[in-house]
């Protein structure tokens, strides 16, 4: 409670002719009309309100025993700036009881599916722990079939006014209930099941559609499967995130799948074919006499499935050359005698330019990411 008497600057036995004085110095020198500071004005408001306090016998007395010098007009304590923005700005008015019944919360869960179930879909039947409605209540948060009882405070309007008095005149205020917290009605016999929440916690099964072409972050929706709200509302909604897990050797970029494989120095300049193993099962892939480190081979529709729309994406094999580590005597003298009819000099190298280009794109992404 603010001190009136220092307000003023006056003792706490001054007479009324000093009180009058002291205020009528104070006035002059404070208010707006002759003083543009802020502060002053602030000032100025808190010498009015004391004023009109001690300046009247019945509320200086109701003030000096500690008590609310403005409850006799009918108001409780604790006026403040917040009333007085009410009874402006549409707090006064009537907004009725709230519902006990309200919308339940939205859950996220993440499911783990492996490259095979991203590219084809899967159906997927799991476990979650939410709230659902009390079986035994049937929501209503109310004992043996009973209902809420109308609030005996309010009257079953959920909010209750009040008429206040301050420096600016008589203010009315609306504030919620707190009997019954603003529902208009008391659960004086709530369930033993759900303590009057009308909602317990349980575990209840899940079945989800994942379609074909999902990628880790994709959200599916499953509208009303979240938590039931309080007094028996309607559910949330449940968002299945997808996490999809790493290929022992395929390696994803968006919808196509890149596959490295190493095959042996002999193969690459005679040529061949080979088979690699693919979420479609075994495919051949076939290379040219020659071939070089780095080269590709891409497999049509053998990649993802496209999420939104038809087709798939490409299978692309990555060629690595094995240059042998060790060699035998005899493995030996035959790579030198196919140097001699080659007429490959062992010292001579060829000098070119390096292009910028050769080691960028998805295919140093990808190696860095197999061999990591």
């Amino acid at each position: 409670m603010a001190d009136h008497y220092a307000s003023l600057g006056v003792a706490k036995d001054a007479s009324p002719d000093e009180i009058k004085k002291a205020y009528r110095k104070l006035a002059r020198e404070l208010h707006p009309d002759v003083n543009a500071d802020p502060a002053s004005a602030e000032r100025f408001k808190n010498v009015t309100t004391a004023y009109e306090v001690l300046s009247d016998p019945q509320k200086r007395q109701s003030y000096d025993m500690g008590g609310d010098p403005f409850s006799q007009f009918g108001g409780g304590g604790n006026f403040g700036f917040g009333d007085i923005m009410d009874a402006f700005f549409g707090g006064g008015g009537s907004r009725g009881p709230r519902s006990r019944m309200r919308q339940g919360q939205d859950a996220l869960i993440r499911i783990e599916v492996d490259l095979s179930e991203a590219c084809f879909g899967v159906e997927r039947e799991f476990e979650v722990e939410t709230a659902i409605s009390c079986e035994k209540c049937q929501g209503s948060g109310c004992a043996n079939g009973a209902k809420p009882t109308i609030c005996d405070i309010c009257k079953g309007r959920g909010e209750v006014q009040q008429v206040q008095r301050s420096f600016i005149g008589q203010v009315m205020t609306t504030r919620p209930c707190a009997s019954c917290q603003g529902y208009g009605s008391v659960v004086k016999d709530p369930c033993s099941e759900c303590a009057g929440d009308g909602r317990v916690r349980a575990r209840k099964s899940i079945h989800v559609k994942i379609p074909a072409g999902v990628e880790t972050g994709n959200r599916i929706q499953l509208s009303g499967q979240g938590e039931v709200g309080p007094g028996g509302g309607p559910a949330g909604d449940l968002y299945v995130e997808i996490v999809e897990t790493q290929h022992p050797y395929l390696v994803r970029d968006g919808i196509n799948l890149h596959l490295s494989v190493s095959i042996p120095m002999t193969s690459a300049a005679l040529g061949g074919v080979v088979t690699i193993e693919s979420l479609d099962g075994p495919q051949q892939v076939s290379f040219k006499p020659g071939v070089q480190s780095g080269q590709r081979v891409t497999l049509k529709d053998l990649g993802v499935s496209r999420l939104r729309g038809g087709g798939r994406g490409d299978l692309i094999v990555h060629l690595e050359v094995a240059t042998p580590v060790k060699l035998g005597k005899d493995e030996e003298e035959l790579l030198k005698k196919l140097a001699t009819l080659r007429k490959e000099d062992p010292t001579s190298v060829t000098v070119h330019r390096l292009d910028e280009k050769a080691d960028s794109g998805i295919f140093s992404r990808f190696r860095d990411a197999f061999h990591r």
